[in-house]
């Protein structure tokens, strides 16, 4: 998969898209789903320029993965989802109907979630 300059995250992370940002640090943002499928649907994005999970994990620095993750972990303190539960997803490649060529975590919350 190639990375796409164009994509709509990419798009936001240069600010030519508008979205209200809930949590930044200097690697990664967290905003709303444009079209949430939960009461909580955040979608967590990589500033850098990265394709899938094993894109990000196999190119960016032990930095940008420890404080991608480290966004995520503050979201589910901020939201008290560690005592009623959410959903960590990503999709990779077209086999699992990756839509936008960035990497990025849905985190969905808020109600019970039903089995995957």
């Amino acid at each position: 998969m190639i990375y796409n300059d164009d994509n709509v995250f990419a798009q936001i992370l240069n600010k030519k898209l508008p979205t209200v940002i809930i949590l930044e640090n200097e690697h990664a943002i967290a905003f709303n789903d444009i079209a949430p499928q939960a009461p909580i649907h955040i979608l967590i994005i990589p500033k850098g320029k990265y394709t899938k999970y094993d894109d990000f994990l196999n190119k960016a620095s032990k930095t940008e993965i420890c404080k991608f993750f480290m966004l995520i972990n503050q979201l589910v303190k901020d939201y008290n989802l560690e005592k009623t539960g959410y959903r960590l997803i990503t999709n990779a490649g077209k086999d699992a109907n990756q839509d936008v060529p960035h990497f990025h975590f849905h985190l969905l919350a808020g109600q019970n979630l039903g089995k995957m």
